[in-house]
């Protein structure tokens, strides 16, 4: 007599890992528009970084040495963006400042994540950073305590910031990742995107409802 066992089948799926070479820090101007996975099995994520698909489940060190949940901007429209103190981009802390004037009564934030890995350009301490801050620019939104953005060392926010299409490291001082009011990244634009672009103007409008 046949033996009628089932026969099982079983499928192997090769997932392609992504290995586009990053474009370099100058003449940059990457700009995507996305929704961020939520799951870390999906094939854009990293599940040993992946913690998470909201920034709002982090909490971080001030530039005051203080600990802050960024859950205390759940429902607000944030823009993130790596700083630093002597870079040629860094002017663009007056353009974010007058983002933050223009639109933080309507429930959007600038957020201020100083790092010193593109060039060793931010080598101040915290307490020296907030006062240029202040003093040369007037920067009023919340700025937090210096943190790796990229490499094997970089912070698991900017672990999950990175799987925002185009996903990849960061390229540089002063890139902006744009997050909806759910704690998702729905944007990333690379350095030479000013604060006064119009396409960033026009993605923190949309992302308010406007």
């Amino acid at each position: 007599m046949l033996n009628k066992s089932p026969l099982v089948v079983v499928t192997l799926a090769l997932v392609a890992c992504d290995t586009t070479p990053t474009a370099s820090k100058d003449n940059t101007r990457v700009t995507a528009v996305v929704d961020l996975p939520t799951s870390p099995a999906s094939p854009q994520a990293a599940p040993e970084k992946l913690v998470s698909a909201s920034v709002h489940d982090f909490t971080l060190e001030t530039i005051d040495g203080a600990q802050r949940s960024l859950g205390d901007f759940r429902n607000k429209v944030l823009l993130l963006v790596n700083t630093a103190s002597e870079c040629g981009y860094t002017p663009q802390y007056e353009g974010l400042e007058k983002l933050q004037m223009t639109y933080g009564a309507r429930g959007f934030s600038v957020l201020g994540f100083p790092s010193n890995d593109f060039g060793g350009q931010e080598p101040r301490s915290n307490k020296a950073i907030k006062a240029f801050c202040t003093t040369k620019f007037g920067v009023t939104f919340p700025m937090f305590a210096k943190i790796a953005v990229k490499g094997p060392a970089k912070h698991p926010l900017y672990a999950l910031l990175v799987q925002t299409p185009p996903a990849g490291e960061v390229k540089w001082n002063f890139n902006k990742f744009l997050v909806g009011k759910n704690g998702r990244a729905i944007a990333r634009f690379d350095s030479g995107v000013t604060p006064e672009a119009a396409e960033l103007a026009s993605a923190i409008s949309k992302a308010l409802g406007d």
